[in-house]
């Protein structure tokens, strides 16, 4: 959430504060050069893309996110960096209980500016509460489904987000951050209360994304051709027991050439011819009475 809460520190902990952004300065700046405030940068609540971040997740990005730079709408041009975190923490809510059973806990950043003529406007649009709500840019290399455990990026399973399952809400556990980008001034959340939207793939994770998808296809593509392969057996096999046929002809030339709706098709003619030259074998004779060997002479 992007409380962008002014800070008013006392005065020993605005010496503390000064310490820490000063770490990021090039010289030494002083409490009038600076603007401080707060952004709620994420919590673990279950978001609207049926996605939360795991307490070891926020743990991690509360060290990454120190330093990171804070941007427009995620646009990475130099001229849109307008502040940075110069540190972060962890708030929990003890009387508040996620949707996932937990303690309510999100990621507060401390943010500065430096204060010029450039940003006065957008200081007052801060202190007024306009710009407000912020967005993460981070990879998380973890998505755990909430029902079954599973890695929904490695092996996606069938259960659907936002759907319950016995007593578990179905949502994406999102776990394992390797880095933390930037944060974004933005104008829609996805987050309901911490007002974050987040940009969780690196052009590596969506070109790892892309590698798994392409190999999913060519399983299920040489799975298909085994059928396939198997379907044209089947349809030889049949075409020998109803008609006695093993040499190459014009049908099994066309069967060559048959796609799979063609050949369940022929398999089945073939099935339906095969049922009735059993039939016809598996007759019953005639009775004695009624069969000329069998006559008293």
């Amino acid at each position: 959430m992007a409380e962008n809460k002014t800070e008013n520190p006392g005065t020993e902990e605005m010496e503390v504060r000064l310490a820490q952004l000063n770490q990021f300065t090039r010289r030494t700046l002083t409490q009038e050069e600076v603007f401080l405030f707060d952004v709620r940068l994420c919590d673990n609540e279950i978001d609207r893309d049926g996605e939360r971040f795991s307490l070891e997740a926020l743990e991690q990005l509360k060290t990454l996110f120190v330093g990171k730079t804070g941007i427009f709408d995620h646009n990475p041009k130099g001229e849109n960096q307008t502040a940075r975190l110069y540190a972060a923490e962890l708030v929990q809510d003890p009387e508040r209980i996620t949707a996932a059973g937990e303690v309510y806990t999100f990621l507060k950043g401390h943010a500065y500016m430096v204060r010029t003529d450039a940003n006065r406007d957008l200081i007052r649009e801060i202190d007024g509460g306009i710009k407000k709500e912020v967005s993460i840019s981070c990879a998380a290399a973890s998505q755990t489904c909430s029902v079954c455990g599973g890695d929904r990026r490695k092996s996606p399973c069938s259960h659907r987000m936002g759907q319950r399952y016995g007593d578990k809400l179905c949502h994406v556990v999102l776990g394992d951050v390797t880095d933390a980008y930037e944060w974004s001034f933005v104008a829609v959340p996805a987050q309901r209360e911490a007002g974050v939207t987040k940009q969780f793939r690196s052009e590596t994770d969506g070109a790892q994304r892309c590698k798994q998808l392409e190999q999913q296809l060519q399983n299920r593509d040489a799975l298909l051709r085994r059928m396939e392969n198997a379907l044209r057996q089947d349809v030889v096999r049949l075409r020998f027991l109803v008609e006695g046929c093993t040499e190459k002809d014009a049908v099994s030339a066309a069967v060559e050439r048959m796609n799979p709706e063609e050949l369940l098709a022929f398999r089945e003619t073939l099935r339906t011819r095969q049922k009735h030259l059993c039939q016809a074998q598996l007759k019953r004779p005639d009775a004695p009475e009624q069969n000329g060997a069998f006559r008293m002479m």
